[in-house]
C-alpha cells in the first residue's frame, strides 16, 4: 500500500545507524528483499528505511521516526514535558529533523518534512510494522507521551493520538526502555531462520500475539529489531432480517 504522508505524532520513518553501513545493507536487503539506494532502502522503487553511519547524538541501531508540524515546537514541547534533545534540528534529505530521548532513555526521532514526508509504503512485506515503546515504568511513560505528544494509553498497551488512532504500542521491557522497530514479512518462522543464517541472533522465537507472530532477533552487529507476520482468523457472520432494522450482518453466539 502507498503512503503519501504523515498526521502529527504518528510514526513515519524507521533508520538504521550502522558502524558498517556497507555490511548492515548487504544484511537487511538479503533478508528483506531491499533495493539498495544509498542512503536509503527500497522496495519496488519507493523508499522504506534510510541507512546512515554512526556519529555523535546518532548512536547505532534502528530510529523510529514520527511526524512534526513544526520541528522547533515539536522539539521544545519535547523538553518541557522531561524529555531531551540528543542532536538537531538539522537539515536532512528532503526535511529536518531531531533525535530526543524520553525521560526514561528512550530515544526516537522527529521529522518535519519538505518533500519527504517518510516511508512511501506500509501494510505489505518489507515495510516498517507497529513500533512499540518497551518499558517497565507505563506509568511515566503515559504522563510524558501525553504531554509531548498529546497520546493517550488504551488498555495499558496501546498508545492512541488525540484523535483516537492507533499509532504505536507499548510493552514490558528491561530496565532500559526503548522504542522497538519492527518490519512486515509473510512467514515469521521463514525470516527468522533466513535471519539465523545470514549471521543474526535469535532472540525470541515467533510467538502469537494474537492477531499476528513476532519475534525478536538481534542483527550481526547486535542491533536489536523485530519481525512480525499478521495472521488471518476466519470469523463467522449470520445475516439476519427484521421490518424494523432491515438487512444485519452479526456476530453468532
Amino acid at each position: 500500500m502507498r503512503i503519501r504522508g504523515f498526521a502529527p505524532a504518528t510514526p513515519c520513518w524507521v533508520e538504521l545507524a550502522s558502524e558498517e553501513p556497507g555490511r548492515a545493507q548487504e544484511f537487511y536487503a538479503s533478508l528483506f528483499g531491499w533495493d539498495p539506494a544509498g542512503d536509503r532502502f527500497k522496495l519496488r522503487g519507493r523508499a522504506v528505511a534510510g541507512l546512515t553511519r554512526t556519529r555523535p547524538g546518532r548512536p547505532a541501531g534502528w530510529l523510529t521516526y514520527f511526524a512534526a508540524e513544526d520541528l522547533g515546537r515539536a522539539v521544545h514541547r519535547f523538553a518541557g514535558a522531561g524529555g531531551r534533545c540528543l542532536s538537531g534540528p538539522t537539515a536532512g534529505r528532503g526535511g529536518h529533523g531531531a533525535v530526543v530521548s524520553d525521560p526514561s532513555g528512550a530515544t526516537l526521532g522527529l521529522w518535519q518534512a519538505a518533500d519527504f514526508a517518510g516511508a512511501e509504503m506500509a501494510g505489505e512485506a518489507g515495510t516498517m510494522a507497529w513500533p512499540e515503546l518497551m518499558t517497565d515504568d507505563p506509568a511515566q511513560a503515559e504522563r510524558f507521551y501525553g504531554a509531548a505528544f498529546g497520546w493517550l494509553l488504551r488498555d495499558g498497551i496501546e498508545w492512541l493520538t488525540p484523535g483516537h488512532d492507533a499509532v504505536a504500542g507499548l510493552a514490558p521491557g528491561g530496565r532500559v526502555a526503548s522504542w522497538r522497530a519492527a518490519f512486515q514479512v509473510d512467514d515469521c518462522a521463514a525470516t527468522v531462520a533466513a535471519a539465523a543464517d545470514l549471521g543474526a541472533e535469535v532472540v525470541i522465537a515467533p510467538t502469537d500475539m494474537g492477531l499476528g507472530l513476532i519475534a525478536e532477533l538481534r542483527d550481526p552487529w547486535g542491533t536489536p529489531f523485530a519481525v512480525t507476520a499478521p495472521t488471518s482468523r476466519p470469523v463467522d457472520l449470520m445475516l439476519t432480517f427484521s421490518a424494523m432494522a432491515g438487512m444485519e450482518l452479526t456476530f453468532p453466539g
